[in-house]
């Protein structure tokens, strides 16, 4: 039994070296913060977040504020156990993350799904990715890149699922071992929610779930440092919904690098499934 165990741990410690070297290698993470700049520098791209400003910052206050009243001392007390003089420290992380996720929750089921699409279809357009957005909405030939959107043929941001919540409610624990417990639990967090960064872009590819299920193995660490970056920036308080946009904004830039990559045969496959 013991040389089984050394056996398995061996070959986790190999994958988790595997996934960080291919995580680093990738730089993905580096495209939450092209996504900042870009955003930045792409004045059409504010428009969405603009029309939903004011419910959402409302939202993120609201949601922020009642959480920190009700859940930080009880949080904290607990944490005091376990984390020594870091406890405050602790509980304003675990306080923040819980905020985020119910702001997430919250603004993408009600108030921003449609934004954060104009946002990522509205990026493709300016990388020249024109024919993918076609397959998901409606091209005008006239105005900038966002009003060049027309009507959605689809609607692909999957609004949060029962089995997230669960899964981050099971994970939430793991924010009472001092630090380590908090790094694991953003690793956690950022391998989940990295591929669905990409929701959109797997839905105008019309990949079945065979194909995005290989795509995401194949670029695990890639999507793993992706989500993180993104989350941890998302835990930031009232500028996550700003951090929404923008992470939406490079996840598009990302998947236009993706594009650009892409073999020409691989292009002219996808064009015959589509003309079938």
């Amino acid at each position: 039994m013991s040389d089984r165990v050394k056996q398995v741990a061996a070959e986790e410690a190999e994958r988790v070296k595997a996934i960080t070297i291919d995580a680093v290698q990738s730089q993905a993470y580096i495209y939450p913060f092209k996504g900042l700049f870009y955003f930045i520098t792409h004045k059409e791209l504010w428009r969405p977040l603009i029309s939903k400003l004011a419910p959402t910052i409302t939202l993120s206050i609201g949601v922020t504020t009642l959480m920190f009243l009700v859940a930080y001392v009880p949080q904290a007390a607990v944490m005091a156990f376990t984390s020594g003089p870091i406890a405050a420290i602790s509980a304003a992380l675990l306080t923040l993350s819980e905020s985020s996720t119910l702001i997430n929750l919250l603004s993408r089921t009600f108030l921003i799904e449609d934004a954060l699409v104009d946002v990522f279809d509205g990026t493709l357009l300016s990388r020249n990715c024109t024919n993918l957005v076609e397959g998901g909405r409606q091209i005008s030939s006239k105005g900038d890149n966002i009003a060049r959107l027309g009507k959605l043929v689809k609607k692909p941001f999957a609004k949060f699922s029962p089995n997230a919540i669960v899964r981050y409610l099971l994970y939430l624990p793991l924010n009472f071992i001092p630090i380590v417990g908090t790094v694991i639990f953003i690793l956690l967090q950022g391998k989940r929610s990295g591929p669905a960064a990409h929701a959109r872009y797997f839905q105008l590819k019309e990949w079945s779930s065979r194909q995005r299920e290989l795509h995401i193995e194949e670029n695990r660490g890639g999507y793993t440092s992706f989500g993180v970056t993104a989350f941890v920036l998302e835990m930031i308080p009232f500028a996550n919904l700003v951090f929404a946009f923008t992470n939406t904004c490079g996840a598009a830039l990302w998947a236009a690098d993706f594009e650009k990559k892409a073999t020409p045969s691989t292009r002219m496959q996808e064009v015959s499934k589509k003309a079938q």
